[in-house]
């Protein structure tokens, strides 16, 4: 793979789950690496895909693995469940069917827009092991196919409008002690298929999602100049899609779910950049960092 001089970089968005963290195990000097990164001042924004957490508990685990994070509603944390919410509340969405964990659920319905008496109105999946069972696969399925018990009741032809909404498509993932599992892909997979239609995926790599947290950190007025970095152990669900789309810098880590060749797999475009580990890239981040500031 042929390498490019990488560009200077004035901000740097962070995968977190395998590339901060494997389950609850920080990846090798990563904490260090956070906060050094911290010290200097550097953007970032941590943008995660999970989804079998809430968000509040994710930050919990942050904290308790040592890593230096803001608690609260921050600014600094961008997770797929945050977009949900928005969504939910903008579309007016009244009772979607959740294929998520109840934590999970319970932050998206957190505004208690959330009525039990409603037809269902959306699907919405993230990872839920204890879900993906013919049972509630199935349920899904009816949903989106207007044959729900809860739509027929309401009188109403509901088939076109029930959107199907995944906060990610990821095939697999890394998991602390048993390596790679399935994640929610495959199943929003199935539902795709079985009723013809494509699912909206909220998180990463959606181009919305990236904008949304560039937004962010534009509203804060850092320094404009220079090129937006992204950094994850997954070359098609933190590196594809909208990451391409805005020109990021993408940087893939040798850490998580990464396997040997994963940066020139058939059909992928290759990152810009390999790391051996997130704290091997900001070393060499803050390293250039600092000689661009000597010029100065």
């Amino acid at each position: 793979m042929a390498v490019r001089p990488r560009p200077k970089i004035r901000a740097l968005l962070i995968d977190i789950s395998g590339t901060l963290m494997i389950g609850s195990t920080p990846t090798q000097e990563a904490v260090q690496a956070l906060a050094e990164l911290r010290r200097s001042k550097f953007p970032f924004r941590f943008c995660s895909n999970t989804s079998k957490e809430s968000t509040s508990v994710l930050q919990k685990r942050m904290l308790d693995a040592g890593f230096d994070v803001q608690t609260g509603e921050s600014q600094e944390l961008w997770t797929s469940l945050k977009a949900v919410r928005s969504l939910i509340r903008t579309r007016g969405l009244k009772r979607p069917y959740f294929l998520l964990s109840e934590s999970a659920k319970d932050e998206c319905i957190s505004g208690g827009l959330y009525d039990h008496s409603a037809p269902y109105d959306a699907v919405i999946v993230g990872l839920a092991p204890a879900l993906f069972d013919y049972d509630h696969l199935n349920s899904a399925f009816r949903i989106l196919v207007g044959e729900h018990d809860s739509q027929k009741r309401c009188g109403e032809d509901p088939k076109a409008s029930i959107p199907l909404i995944a906060l990610h498509k990821a095939r697999y993932l890394e998991s602390s002690g048993h390596g790679l599992v399935l994640g929610p892909g495959p199943f929003v997979t199935a539902l795709e298929n079985a009723t013809e239609r494509e699912a909206e995926v909220l998180g990463k790599p959606s181009k919305a999602f990236f904008q949304m947290v560039i937004e962010s950190l534009d509203c804060e007025g850092y320094d404009p100049e220079g090129c937006i970095a992204v950094i994850g152990d997954d070359i098609r669900t933190d590196l594809g899609g909208g990451a391409i789309d805005l020109c990021l810098w993408r940087i893939l880590v040798k850490t998580g779910k990464y396997r040997a060749g994963d940066e020139c797999r058939e059909g992928v475009q290759p990152p810009d950049e390999v790391c051996d580990s997130f704290a091997d890239f900001v070393d060499k981040l803050l390293s250039a960092h600092v000689a661009e500031c000597l010029k100065e």
